[in-house]
């Protein structure tokens, strides 16, 4: 008997989401058909195009994107107040601001990304320093020594969360260097997630958000 959170968005603003990575194939249908009977809306994460090609009861249900491996079932959330930049520090690391992204585009927030801005060609940063800036929350991914992170945590005011990713080699494999050093960083006030987490980067951006005032529509 698979039990789901149906009332989540209403109660804490976190959209209905299912980690595919720890579930098995029968686990997995049995769920998307429980939340399709029941018209609850959800976000898929961990779901890689190999594994959704072997399962086509669901796939025709799900809105699939394949670089960040997520999936939506139904329709999401109602625009929300909020702009929030992406920042990934390499194209490597795009994987996981791809999630972050998706993340935030189901719960109804507006993102903008930023690719390949790392420290090893600051030029490339600086000259997209105005758009982030002009961003209410900015979500930074980065592998290796996530130099990135204390970089734009020293030069924006925007609360920051960093998200360390396993991109690297040497002592920087798996993303455990990235993860110290962004835990470890000397910029006051960044908030990091665990390693490759783009999904939790975006869910603590929208708790974020919940602090700003609602405009009303004219």
């Amino acid at each position: 008997m698979h039990v789901h959170d149906h009332s989540r968005p209403e109660r804490i603003g976190m959209p209905e989401a299912v980690l595919c990575s720890a579930k098995t194939d029968r686990q997995l249908v049995a769920i998307v058909d429980d939340l399709s009977r029941a018209g609850v809306s959800s976000l898929l994460t961990r779901l890689p195009a190999g594994r959704l090609d072997r399962l086509p009861e669901i796939a025709a249900l799900l809105e699939y994107d394949a670089v960040s491996e997520t999936a939506v079932l139904g329709s999401p959330q109602p625009p929300r107040p909020g702009d929030i930049a992406i920042v990934a520090a390499g194209t490597s690391d795009q994987r996981v601001a791809a999630e972050a992204a998706r993340t935030l585009a189901f719960s109804g927030v507006r993102t903008r990304s930023f690719i390949d801005v790392g420290v090893a060609g600051l030029w490339r940063l600086e000259a997209r320093l105005p758009e982030i800036r002009g961003a209410d929350i900015v979500i930074v991914a980065a592998g290796m020594d996530a130099a990135l992170v204390s970089v734009l945590g020293g030069l924006l005011a925007a609360p920051i969360v960093a998200v360390p990713t396993s991109i690297g080699y040497g002592v920087a494999e798996g993303g455990t260097t990235a993860l110290n050093s962004a835990l470890a960083s000397c910029a006051q006030g960044v908030t990091v997630v665990n390693i490759d987490n783009g999904f939790g980067a975006a869910c603590a951006a929208v708790r974020m958000l919940s602090l700003l005032p609602v405009v009303a529509e004219e």
